[in-house]
């Protein structure tokens, strides 16, 4: 993954089916930083029953940032229309790695 500018390596975890999809983070151990869980294709997310927030950082079918939601707290719901993938990241990842809209995100 990469920006504009240099980021640091990140451990890119991918959710590309449907049952993947469905589970999210629910299936997997709490996000370090440094990773992120890319949703494939995906335009809208949900926290419910997670015990902790996430940051959720939407992109285009260009791999364009379009939205980023900082701490999306648990039992909340987002959504971006037009977006193609989301990321999730723990609380706090998408500032360190200063993305935002028009930040550019290989999603591979």
């Amino acid at each position: 993954m990469h920006t504009s500018r240099a980021m640091p390596a990140l451990r890119v975890l991918h959710a590309d089916s449907f049952r993947a999809r469905l589970l999210g983070l629910l299936a997997l151990p709490r996000l370090q930083p440094g990773e992120v869980l890319v949703l494939k294709p995906c335009a809208s997310v949900h926290t419910c029953f997670m015990r902790y927030a996430i940051d959720v950082v939407y992109v285009d079918r260009d791999d364009r940032v379009i939205k980023v939601v900082p701490a999306l707290a648990p039992w909340r719901v987002s959504a971006c229309p037009g977006a193609r993938a989301t990321l999730e990241l723990a609380a706090g990842e998408a500032q360190r790695l200063a993305l935002r809209p028009g930040s550019h995100i290989d999603t591979h």
